[in-house]
């Protein structure tokens, strides 16, 4: 069956499952799914990008993610005059001090000739340069998480719309990209994977502990959002009317049309960046990148600088990502850094590209809402299905028991098994790449 046909009918599937949610469950539930596999497929594109274009194995999608989070809060919330007061200007002495480190250390570098000197050289600068900063920074630190931690205890944002978050998360994973890349993009495949997981690691151990950052894990809630509050929408007299006409009640009507708008949003985004990467994809760039990714050596040997093009796949999909985690953030409404799971933000996401089909948009876009809507699904289908199979056995069973309290697993088994169907009879994915001769 060719993709032409293979795709539409996929996406019909889809269609008519969220169709059946809708009417089985509460169209609440079906909008839910559809916002989180508009998020997740944009994360998708972004791992995409970085595997199915160059063969980049990036497992730190977790850590971009959570970066395109924290911006949602940096630049949303509200700022908190009193800590900016503690601890602002001991604040601004540490950026200053960490300025003149880098430039002391820029200096050596360039400066002082290679040997032992420019070693001696270079710890010196970093261990002055660490204990200045240390000087300033935490008392600046301390002072800002003691103003009342129950609430703020951190320096909060720039008050400015969260919508404006999304791009700005995206350059901000761009630029933890390119730091990144610049360490570990020399490294061979599975060191890159494991180089990229650590420093996810270490992303999330920051936004845990840095308290006067974002809180840490007494998380950041309330955030705005760009969409009509609920309450307001049912204090509407307009409103009301208009769904009165409809036959609905107000209640389910506004949580319903809230999750339209923020489903509209997200099919906005995800169209812009779907477009920007098929023609990307298709451009001469996006043919070069799939010559490096097939074969690096002969690429390399036809001039092209193969360290530079991996450095911009592999910040344009970090920054793809970083913008689906400040969408996640602003649905949410909140940030909580303990949420971001290797199980959710990476493992779920290479699924989604290997299921759905690595170097084909399309079908990382179908592999999202197929694997997230499994995801969903998967643990009350699981439930009912033990009930059922339970349901000769006495109320007092142990075994009833012991297998209803293992239906939340059912998922964890199902995603497991479409992933072994997926690689033995369809290895290309749903939606394999097109292979053009």
């Amino acid at each position: 069956m060719s993709n032409s046909v293979r795709g539409p009918l996929c996406f019909a599937v889809i269609a008519c499952l969220l169709m059946i949610v809708g009417f089985g469950q509460s169209w609440s539930v079906a909008l839910s799914i559809v916002n989180l596999c508009l998020i997740s497929a944009i994360m998708a594109l972004g791992l995409n990008m970085q595997w199915g274009y160059a063969g980049l194995f990036n497992v730190g999608v977790m850590g971009f993610a959570a970066l395109g989070g924290m911006s949602a809060v940096l630049i949303s919330s509200e700022p908190v005059a009193e800590a900016w007061k503690a601890g602002g200007l001991n604040l601004l002495w540490t950026a200053v001090a960490l300025v003149i480190a880098i430039a002391a250390l820029v200096f050596v570098q360039k400066k002082v000739p290679r040997g032992a000197l420019r070693m001696i050289a270079t710890a010196a600068v970093l261990l002055i340069g660490y204990g200045v900063i240390r000087i300033f920074f935490d008392p600046a630190t301390d002072a800002i998480e003691e103003v009342d931690p129950a609430k703020t205890g951190f320096l909060g944002g720039l008050d400015l719309p969260i919508m404006l978050a999304w791009p700005i998360g995206g350059v901000v994973a761009a630029a933890a990209a390119w730091l990144i890349a610049k360490v570990a993009l020399g490294l061979r495949s599975d060191y890159l994977a494991i180089a990229t997981l650590g420093i996810s690691e270490i992303v999330l151990a920051v936004l845990k502990n840095e308290d006067w950052l974002t809180r840490g894990v007494k998380n950041v809630v309330g955030l705005d959002r760009p969409v009509p509050y609920e309450v307001d929408l049912q204090s509407s007299a307009q409103f009301e009317s208009f769904v009165a006409g409809l036959g609905m009640e107000t209640l389910d009507a506004s949580t319903i049309f809230v999750k339209l708008c923020y489903a509209a949003l997200f099919i906005a985004v995800l169209a812009v960046v779907m477009v920007l990467a098929q023609k990307a994809l298709n451009s001469p760039w996006g043919r070069m990148m799939r010559a490096i990714r097939d074969n690096e050596v002969a690429a390399e040997a036809m001039g092209k600088d193969v360290t530079r093009r991996h450095t911009e796949i592999f910040v344009i999909g970090a920054a793809v990502i970083g913008i689906a985690g400040a969408m996640l953030t602003t649905l949410d409404g909140q940030f909580t850094p303990s949420s971001y799971q290797p199980l959710r933000f990476t493992f779920l996401i290479w699924v989604m590209v290997i299921v759905g089909g690595s170097g084909n948009n399309w079908g990382s876009i179908l592999g999202a809402f197929v694997i997230w809507f499994v995801w969903i699904e998967a643990e009350p289908a699981g439930l009912w299905l033990m009930e059922t199979a339970t349901s000769v056995l006495g109320e007092d069973s142990a075994l009833r028991e012991h297998l209803l309290m293992g239906a939340p697993y059912t998922r964890v088994c199902v995603m497991g098994l479409i992933l072994l169907i997926v690689l033995r009879f369809s290895p290309r994915g749903l939606i394999p790449e097109p292979v053009k001769r």
